[in-house]
């Protein structure tokens, strides 16, 4: 009896590994730049003698600009060269970051939390873009659970790292480091930056417009589904230091390690699902059932995290903390993923930047209403429960609502 062998994972090219290894250090950039202001908040709060509704508002401002930027950025990525497009972006974002720590009052730090949000709004419109068009199908789920790992060890490095230079020398010296020394990156990405038009030949004339994209069910379902995902992870990104310090009464070393600690189980478990998904994809395994099983079970278990402030023992939360992470890691390996299949190299950069916009919407209400929650009752319960069922709701429409993960036929009119 004879048996059919099933083909191995593509082996990803030299030069691509040099592309994606620079997206990922361009996204750990991204989310240390994001995040450091959440670090300070429990020394700035302090300086600036801010209420935690301000101190909301400050955490929220980013994605105020970031979030109204999506779509100019994906029609940008699409219109433009996306190297060029990233470029820029990076250097804007590296500015204003170095620019925060020179800054002496609340304003000054919104307007340059506003201007941090209008460079790094081009970040995953050029993302998905040179994903879609350069790397093969069984090639992105570990491609983008890299990038996402990328999203959490960032934070990992600044919690810890920051946490640790901010206890010892303050707030305003980090952000100056930081910000100037993450340039370095641009001379990189002029060197490596990827070439040609990859796999993206194309297939009509014009690329699909905004209006086609929004006629799509699929679209609406990827756009709901990660506004939930990022609803959950801005929560834990913007709060999470704080909840250590002021609520559990972590030293701030004690919260470098547990907050750093957080984010890096988040991360071995999305770059650890993105291979096994890419795997069992190129063994033949439905890409619909992958993609909906990673997003759909991990945001439902990832719902957990309602319990870490029901626990009174604090290894105990902090365990329960770190399964939820995991959980999350799980569901943060395949959404973009799932995108770039769907929208395929002709709408990626669109796609992309419609997406992000709304699902960064969440960037703005999750920071200013768990500071609102904060400081009517006093505590982060009702805050960790909002995510927890905004996370659920997730689960349901990755599951439920989107349908086959399959590319669009564009021509199909």
């Amino acid at each position: 009896m004879s048996t059919v062998s099933k083909p191995a994972p593509a082996r990803l090219p030299a030069t691509l590994w040099g592309v994606l290894v620079l997206l990922v250090a361009s996204v750990s950039i991204n989310y240390i730049d994001r995040g450091n202001l959440s670090i300070a908040a429990p020394l700035l709060k302090d300086e600036l003698r801010i209420t935690p509704t301000q101190l909301g508002v400050l955490l929220s401002s980013f994605f105020w600009s970031y979030a109204a930027c999506q779509i100019l950025a994906g029609w940008l990525v699409d219109r433009f060269n996306v190297n060029a497009v990233m470029a820029a972006g990076f250097l804007l974002w590296s500015l204003a970051t170095a620019a925060t720590g020179l800054a002496r009052g609340f304003a000054v730090l919104v307007a340059l939390r506003l201007l941090l949000g209008i460079g790094e709004s081009v970040a995953y419109p050029c993302y998905s873009k040179i994903l879609a068009g350069h790397f093969a199908e069984e090639q992105r789920g570990f491609a983008n659970s890299l990038i996402d790992a990328g999203t959490k060890v960032g934070p990992a490095l600044g919690v810890f790292a920051g946490g640790l230079m901010m206890a010892q020398w303050g707030w305003r010296p980090v952000f100056v480091i930081l910000g100037l020394g993450s340039l370095v990156w641009l001379p990189l990405w002029k060197r490596w930056m990827p070439r040609g038009h990859g796999l993206a030949a194309a297939r009509c004339e014009e690329t699909p417009g905004v209006r086609e994209i929004l006629k799509r069910r699929a679209a609406w379902a990827t756009f709901g589904g990660h506004f939930c995902g990022n609803y959950y992870w801005y929560f834990l990104l913007t709060w999470l230091p704080f909840y250590l310090v002021r609520e559990r009464h972590f030293s701030m070393d004690e919260m470098a390690s547990l907050g750093s600690l957080a984010y890096l189980v988040t991360a071995a478990a999305t770059t650890v699902t993105g291979w096994i998904s890419d795997r069992a994809i190129a063994r033949g395994a439905s890409v619909s059932r992958v993609r909906k099983t990673c997003t759909g079970y991990g945001l439902g278990l990832a719902t957990v995290i309602i319990g870490v402030t029901a626990l009174p023992n604090r290894a105990e939360s902090m365990a329960l903390l770190l399964a939820a992470c995991a959980a999350y890691g799980v569901f943060s390996s395949s959404h973009w993923a799932i995108t770039q299949t769907v929208a395929g190299p002709l709408a990626a950069g669109k796609w992309s930047g419609l997406q992000n916009f709304v699902a960064n919407l969440a960037g703005v209400a999750a920071p200013w209403v768990t500071g609102a929650v904060v400081t009517a009752t006093g505590h982060f319960f009702l805050a960790f429960a909002a995510s927890a069922a905004v996370a659920l709701c997730g689960a349901v429409i990755y599951t439920f609502v989107l349908g086959p993960v399959e590319t669009v036929n564009w021509n199909t009119k």
